[in-house]
């Protein structure tokens, strides 16, 4: 069962070291095709280009060193004053009273 690599010699791609193997060549993965990265840190974020492609591995020379991509949280993020704000603010949405639950009682 041939399978062929997903990249080819010569493409380049922006990819992520997320580990760096025994030889001390970081290891990035495009389409979950392993390439061998020389000269680069885990970590690091880098432009390859493709240079040579084996049955399952591949190898890769640096074009050019990334920023890494700043990703939008999914969370949304407050302000240490938005939130002391929020907090001072009571909410208008409820009565304060003594007597919680007693007319719950009476039926």
């Amino acid at each position: 069962m041939d399978q062929e690599a997903p990249v080819k010699v010569g493409e380049e791609y922006e990819v992520a070291i997320n580990a760096v193997g025994e030889k001390g060549d970081g290891i990035a993965k495009v389409k979950g095709f392993v390439l061998f990265v020389p000269n680069v840190k885990k970590g690091e974020y880098v432009k390859i280009k493709i240079t040579k492609v084996l049955a399952k591995v591949g190898f890769a020379a640096v074009v050019e060193k990334l920023e890494k991509p700043v990703r939008e949280s999914k969370f949304a993020t407050i302000s240490a004053k938005d939130l002391h704000e929020m907090e001072e603010a009571p909410s208008k949405d409820y009565e304060e009273t003594e007597d919680f639950g007693e007319d719950l009682e009476k039926k």
